[in-house]
């Protein structure tokens, strides 16, 4: 049976709560998850909380009665709470009903089998959690096998970028590493890598993609180093039509990964 949990000072209350901290996340190994929505993906994704929280309204929606008692079953802890306190746990005003706390998988690249997927994200320095959880959805949405963060990336398990994900934090592979290391691990196998660049002279419409696609996104501010766009096996260039000159990192994830997979379907592929 659930147990109820009334006092900001319950010691489940504040290591929830300390989870919106990196440090905490990582000494954990837990990350949190929030909402009816994506507690549902986590748990069609195969994924049970270590611990959820919910108010008594949360609970009566029977999925979540459902998620609730699978997580028990499973040896998994279980507090209704306020939704104040569960806004104490979230950092948001008005949140959600529903709370879990998710074991981190491990982020080694070894663990990534590239021929799971024709088409991966790797994303260089990326600075915004909203733009990683973005780029996870696109991920889902294009049918990827997963993001690999390279370099300093902010946190993919960052309450705002596992908010941004809308649950495909748990439909992706999720994988970091430093430079070398990736273009090791690639070089040991097939693949092509694939930057955009505003240098670049050919049309992102007109390239042919191989398959597996690693396609590379760069920094927010800087975009790609050069000497990481010389490691390309393609560089392309998304056209700019009015008077910016260059699209937001994740909506640019998302042209691109698109556009791969339209090449492909016309057959246009290396």
């Amino acid at each position: 049976m659930p147990r109820q949990v009334t006092a900001f000072s319950n010691t489940t209350v504040k290591r929830l709560r300390s989870l919106r901290d990196k440090k905490a996340r990582r000494s954990e190994g837990l990350f949190l998850a929030e909402g009816l929505r994506i507690l549902t993906e986590a748990r069609d994704s195969g994924r049970l909380p270590e611990i959820i929280a919910f108010s008594a309204e949360g609970a009566k929606h029977p999925l979540a009665a459902e998620i609730i008692a699978v997580t028990e079953t499973a040896g998994g802890e279980a507090i209704e709470t306020s939704a104040e306190i569960l806004s104490k746990m979230s950092g948001k005003d008005n949140p959600q009903m529903l709370l879990g706390a998710y074991r981190q998988p491990e982020t080694a690249l070894e663990r990534i089998d590239r021929a799971k997927a024709p088409l991966w994200i790797v994303a260089q320095a990326l600075r915004d959690p909203g733009n990683i959880g973005t780029i996870l959805r696109t991920g889902d949405a294009v049918g990827a096998g997963g993001l690999i963060l390279i370099d300093d990336c902010a946190d993919p398990y960052s309450v705002e970028a596992v908010r941004a994900s809308m649950g495909a934090v748990f439909t992706q592979e999720i994988a970091a590493a430093r430079w070398p290391d990736f273009l090791r691990w690639l070089r040991s196998g097939d693949g092509q890598l694939v930057g955009t660049s505003l240098k670049a002279t050919g049309d992102y419409l007109d390239a042919e993609y191989g398959q597996p696609c690693f396609l590379l996104i760069g920094n927010e501010q800087q975009g790609l180093p050069e000497d990481y766009e010389a490691e390309c096996d393609l560089l392309v260039k998304i056209p700019m039509a009015g008077r910016a000159d260059s699209l937001n990192a994740a909506i640019a994830a998302a042209v691109m990964a698109f556009a791969v997979k339209a090449s492909w379907r016309s057959g246009n592929s290396g």
